[in-house]
């Protein structure tokens, strides 16, 4: 397991390429760079990010004009350079921690420092925060947020104004438990949707604080390296701008969904089971995990006999699910009110092809349109109700796979959560967290971390600022896409094109860092 202590660096007193080649002992200068990096994208997202429709601070005065015009291209523009910076930070940083010449304490320092700025910041490519808080709105004045969406509301017009066209009328997708966090923000902020904003990121921080916690313990369960899972967990782009900056409550979910897994690893199993169920209630795919962890405590426990092990742990986990359950859904909502299992329906209504099986169904569309003319619904339903049957299979396979618990089960627990974001729709950039999340503390090789990176990169960019989908901009995708195979390659040679090596005259091999290990 990697150190939790920056290892000790002596500087050669050989040539200048060879002392450039060891990068001061705490990374003063690639942090920096992430945090001017996270400052600008908070100043532009004044302008270019999810803003709110009647601003209280820039409003109509004298600094209104970043919104509009040649403005709101300075802002966009402002926007994406910072979204460069904290890439190439992240990205250094990647190379130190593979190199071994960062311990975990410098990674945790920058994420802190990248997020910083963002807790204030407007939504950034995303406004499904003003959604969190309308549906507690929703549930503070006696309306349920399972049966109709926020526009019902007859108070709080900045809450209800706020939110995106497509919801309005959309019931809640979200655990019960989750309206009840946001009913306790609104209940507090009102109709101060800056407020709400920053207190809403502020409690989805407990999330990241039971990361932080679970994360160091499951390396060691795990195989992990400890820089390695931190620099993908923690200061990854999905975690600092979509979890963070977004703000989504998957981050608190993830935290649940950590601590609960650590738990039945350290056989507390009971601890697990109601962890992971009280993450369910706030985000629902964490039940992805549950069936997974009844194998970890079946194989637990004593005697050879496994299948009655199992009978005996699936009993007490069903045993302790349900009252988890049924007591979270009626603190909630006062009764035990199941709509929100309906209300999961809501996000399909999101269709694009970074969700591949409607991808698939619009390419056989797009052709069979050019004979007859049809509708496009068909083919994506049909594509989609193949691919969740598909899902169904490959998910009950990983969980027979998994039956002799322990690391195999928690690694294909993590594989299902994956799979959980990318086939069912939509395919959210911020849904890929589930997986790789636990997936970090495991071992990586290096190209392996080098396609994260690109993925990282892509889902960020999948989005404008604003939260609307680019998917469909395919010149801007073509800069997404250049911009991930770059950011994946830098991972593993420094200045892939030679672009900064020649801006400062130098040979390329003058950036190179020392052999590292081929795997993480």
């Amino acid at each position: 397991m990697a150190t939790t202590t920056d290892p000790q660096q002596t500087p050669s007193a050989g040539s200048l390429g060879e002392r450039l080649r060891v990068p001061s002992r705490f990374p003063y200068r690639t942090i920096a760079m992430g945090t001017i990096g996270s400052t600008l994208l908070m100043l532009a997202a004044l302008g270019a990010g999810g803003i709110l429709i009647r601003d209280p601070i820039l409003g109509h005065g004298p600094l209104s004009w970043i919104r509009y015009g040649h403005g709101r291209i300075l802002a966009n523009v402002m926007l994406y350079t910072g979204f460069a910076l904290i890439i190439w930070a992240w990205v250094r940083l990647g190379r130190y921690a593979l190199a071994g010449r960062i311990g975990s304490r410098p990674i945790v320092i920058a994420a802190a420092c990248w997020m910083a700025p963002l807790l204030v910041s407007p939504p950034l490519f995303t406004r499904d925060v003003f959604s969190y808080l309308a549906q507690g709105a929703q549930l503070l004045n006696g309306l349920d947020p399972y049966a109709n969406g926020p526009a019902e509301l007859a108070v709080l017009p900045d809450v209800v104004q706020n939110v995106h066209p497509l919801w309005q009328t959309t019931p809640a997708p979200y655990g019960p438990l989750f309206l009840l966090v946001a009913k306790g923000i609104v209940s507090v902020t009102g109709n101060d949707m800056i407020a709400g904003v920053i207190a809403t990121r502020l409690v989805l921080m407990l999330g990241l604080v039971g990361m932080l916690w679970s994360l160091p313990r499951l390396v060691k369960h795990l195989g992990g390296k400890l820089p390695i899972t931190l620099w993908l967990a923690i200061a990854s782009p999905m975690t600092v701008i979509h979890l963070v900056g977004g703000p989504h409550n998957d981050l608190l979910m993830l935290g649940f969904l950590t601590v609960g897994v650590l738990a039945a690893l350290e056989r507390k199993h009971v601890v697990a089971i109601v962890l992971v169920t009280i993450g369910m209630l706030i985000k629902p795919t964490a039940a992805w995990a549950l069936p997974f962890l009844v194998w970890v405590w079946a194989n637990h426990l004593p005697g050879d006999r496994k299948v009655v092990n199992f009978f005996r742990a699936g009993a007490a986990s069903v045993g302790i699910f349900l009252p988890v359950f049924v007591a979270g859904t009626w603190l909630s909502l006062g009764s035990v009110n199941l709509g929100w299992l309906t209300g999961l329906k809501a996000p399909t209504l999101i269709a694009n092809w970074m969700n591949f099986p409607t991808g698939i169904g619009e390419i056989f569309y797009s052709l069979v349109n050019l004979v007859i003319d049809v509708e496009v619904s068909p083919f994506v339903t049909v594509f989609r109700a193949i691919a969740m049957v598909g899902l169904f299979v490959f998910a009950g396979w990983q969980w027979w796979l998994a039956r002799d618990g322990g690391y195999p089960a928690i690694h294909r627990m993590a594989i299902v959560l994956l799979a959980g974001a990318i086939v069912p729709p939509p395919s959210l950039p911020w849904y890929l967290t589930w997986g790789f999340v636990v997936l970090s503390a495991f071992e990586w090789r290096r190209r392996n971390l080098a396609v994260v990176v690109a993925v990282s990169v892509f889902v960020t960019l999948v989005y404008y600022p604003t939260g609307e989908q680019a998917l469909y901009d395919w010149w801007f995708m073509a800069g997404v896409v250049a911009a991930s195979v770059y950011a994946a390659a830098s991972l593993l040679r420094p200045d892939p094109l030679g672009i900064v090596a020649a801006w400062r005259g130098k040979p390329v091999e003058q950036f190179l860092p020392a052999e590292a290990p081929r795997s993480c």
